[in-house]
């Protein structure tokens, strides 16, 4: 499976399609309307060339489909399925997605994996899945979590990272981050997708909530080091954001290029948002 083409308008190689857009998701939780009109902005703007896939839960492919009907872009829509209605529900949203193939282009499918993640499973997603399709799974934290993650890339999956959501439990430490990268790295080949509260660049703590995020530049760093031996952990918990910057920065196209094939993109319903910081940081 191979990674979507760097995007336009010198959008630099190591920033190129790594935002999916999941405007529909929490925080923004946005009315499909405005997530459909605001992505579709974002795909002819200054920065299109970051911006990768929109993300649908499966249950509310009608929806979607209805409000594309009315838009009539000009192209299919770059899609990536999020599966919330099971397993078994896969086949039917693929062909529904399939016989509108004039409004949306499939081109990811992502899905939790259950707690006993196996090789049955993961057949299952095969052959419900098209090739051409990358598929995306889910292992969840917890006992185990890490055997689920081998089993999802020696499977030929990526896996997601979920780094954060509602309650202090749903994020990761950066220990358990970087042990996720410990795995992912000494897979040849690997990628993975991240997900959830990536929403600022550099790691921060939130005033109201009081949790500790992840930076999605801390992840960028992080994947680098990981691939050259350097210290994934400092990475992880740095909160310096020109010293991250700086070394993204130095990154060479060739280095770059490995980087975003390890990890190859997270969701974010705040496009403006990341952009903004990434000014501020001189990367854009």
């Amino acid at each position: 499976m191979e990674l979507p083409p760097p995007g336009p308008r010198g959008i630099p190689t190591l920033l190129a399609r790594l935002v999916d857009d999941s405007a529909l998701f929490p925080p923004g939780e946005a009315a499909m309307p405005d997530a459909l009109a605001g992505y579709l902005e974002h795909r002819s703007g200054e920065y299109a060339g970051m911006q990768g896939f929109f993300l649908c839960p499966a249950s509310r492919l009608a929806e979607m489909i209805t409000e594309l009907i009315k838009i009539r872009p000009k192209e299919p829509l770059p899609l990536s399925l999020i599966i919330d209605t099971g397993l078994g529900g896969v086949p039917k949203a693929i062909s529904i997605v399939e016989s509108r193939e004039e409004l949306l282009s499939l081109r990811m499918v992502e899905m939790p994996a259950p707690s006993d993640v196996d090789e049955v499973w993961l057949e299952r997603v095969s052959e419900f899945v098209p090739e051409d399709v990358i598929r995306v799974v889910e292992p969840r934290r917890g006992v185990g979590w890490l055997d689920g993650v081998r089993k999802v890339l020696e499977h030929g999956s990526w896996p997601k990272i979920r780094c954060g959501g509602v309650s202090s439990e749903n994020f990761p430490s950066v220990d358990e981050v970087a042990d996720f990268f410990a795995v992912v790295s000494s897979v040849p080949g690997a990628s993975f997708k991240a997900t959830n509260s990536l929403h600022r660049a550099v790691r921060h703590t939130d005033p109201e909530t009081g949790f500790a995020h992840h930076g999605f530049l801390n992840i960028l760093v992080a994947a680098a080091r990981s691939l050259s031996g350097g210290d994934v952990r400092e990475a992880l918990a740095s909160t310096d954001g020109e010293q991250l910057a700086a070394e993204v920065g130095g990154l060479g196209d060739k280095a770059a290029k490995v980087v975003r094939s390890l990890f190859a993109c997270y969701a974010s319903a705040t496009f403006d948002e990341t952009i903004s910081e990434l000014r501020e940081l001189g990367l854009l």
